[in-house]
């Protein structure tokens, strides 16, 4: 089980903001933006790499690096998770889907390896297991037929709504660069824009590192 500690929310600083929006009956917020990809997608192309593995590695990444994007609400608390995992669906040769899990690694090479065979499994399998082992996962989902300029997502009122949901869209060329629309929907009571602000930042610069 990923380790966690609990948030002080009473030195918090974001204190009255976790109040006001914990008690909202839809509490997220969701930013869609393009993102410059091009350095990842020649990378994935001439290494051999699944490009798909290697944005879910990226995308982990930089969540990792932003404290707001591993805390998950338990009731009343927060927890803060030491790191966070991707989650992602995985579409099958009939065109249905199923849930898969990975965990993640500082070493790319290592994710993508373990990554190629949690997809394989998976396509081999057909499983259609929704809920992840523990909260410290991220959901990842694929949308490659469309270039989105904004996503809803279904819900379930039971549903933990503190888990982020980030989508990868169809990527398509500006000019030089290839850019991809990728989607980022968290609670508002653990993440502001400032957060999500960084997150994209954050995800550019990674995908952009050659």
């Amino acid at each position: 089980m990923s380790q966690f500690k609990y948030l002080d929310i009473e030195k918090w600083n974001r204190k009255n903001t976790f109040l006001f929006y914990k008690q909202f009956e839809d509490p997220c917020t969701n930013v869609t933006a393009n993102i410059n990809v091009t350095a990842a997608y020649n990378y994935s192309k001439t290494a051999g790499q699944s490009f798909f593995l290697l944005c879910l590695y990226y995308a982990t990444r930089a969540a990792n690096a932003i404290e707001n994007f591993r805390y998950r609400m338990e009731a009343d608390k927060v927890r803060i998770y030491e790191k966070v995992h991707p989650g992602s669906t995985i579409l099958y040769d009939d065109n249905t889907f199923g849930y898969a899990y990975f965990e993640y690694q500082d070493d790319v090479e290592l994710f993508i390896r373990n990554g190629e065979k949690v997809v394989e499994n998976q396509k081999n399998m057909k499983p259609f297991a929704t809920s992840p082992p523990h909260n410290g996962f991220i959901y990842f989902s694929v949308i490659p037929w469309i270039s989105f300029t904004s996503i809803k997502h279904a819900r379930d009122n039971d549903s933990d709504h503190s888990i982020p949901r980030i989508v990868f869209g169809k990527y398509f060329r500006y000019g030089k660069k290839i850019m991809m629309p990728i989607s980022v929907e968290v609670h508002h009571a653990l993440v502001d824009g400032y957060h999500i602000g960084k997150y994209f930042k954050n995800l550019e610069e990674n995908m952009c590192w050659l």
